[in-house]
């Protein structure tokens, strides 16, 4: 029997900060459409991928804060938009699970946004309402660096967990329908957060700490309790969260940041270091290893509790076989490999993250 394309709907990608960067967003300057080499996602290669649903993220660094960032997250918010317009034929904007679902039988890949970093909503409820009444459908509580309400994976603990707002703030994404993401939080945010959910919550772009012990990983329990809440850990593609090997590397790299007199939890003091330090880095992990964290995170909490977030345009590398958003046939070979099945497989790349979409929207008051 022929493998039938497993429809993928990724939870995280950074096409829009990556294309901020490179060409100010000016879609003239890129070819999305034909292929562009400097990134590592346009049309082609989405399609080869099967990717039919996509999380664009709406990233600002924590370099940008309060009122600036609030400006820069509406800015990705347009971009997105305007993407989309620019390609009618391919992409289709979408806010619920009915629409992604119109989208893929349309033959168009259906696009979500998703806030990364509490810090694009500066403290205010009513700037989270008017993201989520732009389209934006999650927001990760933190990115790299704290931010008054929760504490972050990758900085000094604060808070130990969620404060009473950060409660607030998840209380108010269930209501409102926006996924609680707790990719990039720490592990006592996880369990705040989920202790007060009442709609499941998403791991956007994180893999198994049991797997490879980094803090942006996800431990044992908190992928346990993610059954009781019907959320979806995403396993992405990022080699230090994938390979114990490249987790140390990174740890050494972070260190040359510090010795520098630079701030390890900015991309723009961090990436120049790994870039440079690319000569000495570990071999690319593989996409045997990625599938041990897709299997551990089924094994933990369930099959319908796993799905996929490869961060592409999010990282510095990517496994070897999983360099660019073409690659998710092979990981799902791997798996077929393994024994697992063709229904399992559509669970996996969009079924789970689709069933939790439109639980959430239950949730919602």
């Amino acid at each position: 029997m022929t493998a039938r394309r497993i429809p993928v709907l990724d939870g995280h990608n950074d096409l829009p900060w990556a294309l901020r960067e490179h060409c100010g967003y000016d879609l003239s300057k890129v070819d999305l459409a034909g292929g562009e080499g400097a990134v590592h996602t346009d049309l082609p290669r989405l399609r080869a991928g099967g990717v039919a649903g996509q999380f664009w993220s709406v990233f600002v660094p924590c370099s940008l804060a309060g009122d600036e960032a609030v400006t820069a997250t509406l800015e990705q918010v347009d971009f997105v938009h305007r993407l989309v317009a620019a390609f009618p034929d391919d992409l289709a904007l979408c806010r619920t699970a009915d629409e992604v679902e119109a989208a893929m039988r349309a033959g168009r890949i259906a696009s979500l946004s998703g806030m990364e970093g509490g810090h694009s909503i500066n403290s205010s409820l009513g700037t989270l309402r008017m993201m989520h009444a732009l389209g934006v459908r999650y927001m990760t509580l933190t990115h790299n660096e704290n931010v008054p309400w929760a504490d972050s994976a990758t900085d000094e603990p604060v808070l130990g967990g969620l404060s009473d707002f950060g409660r607030d703030v998840v209380r108010e994404m269930n209501r409102i329908g926006m996924f609680v993401d707790l990719s990039h939080v720490s592990a006592d945010v996880m369990r705040d957060a989920l202790a007060v959910a009442t709609a499941p919550a998403i791991f956007s772009h994180s893999s198994a700490r049991a797997v490879c012990d980094h803090p942006r990983n996800v431990p044992d329990d908190v992928l346990a309790s993610l059954a009781g809440n019907g959320g979806v850990c995403m396993v992405t593609f990022v080699p230090p969260f994938v390979s114990q090997d490249w987790a140390t590397w990174w740890f050494e790299s972070m260190d040359v940041v510090s010795g520098r007199g630079g701030d390890p939890r900015r991309f723009e003091d961090l990436d120049p270091v790994l870039q440079e330090r690319m000569a000495v880095a570990p071999p690319a992990p593989t996409v045997a290893d990625v599938a041990d964290h897709v299997e551990h995170v089924r094994d933990v909490a369930g099959l319908a509790h796993v799905g996929i977030g490869g961060d592409y345009d999010g990282s510095v590398s990517f496994p070897a076989g999983l360099e660019d958003v073409s690659g998710y046939p092979r990981l799902f070979d791997e798996l077929r490999a393994r024994g697992w099945s063709e229904d399992d497989l559509v669970a996996l790349g969009s079924g789970n993250v689709l069933r939790a979409l439109r639980d959430m929207e239950s949730a919602a008051s």
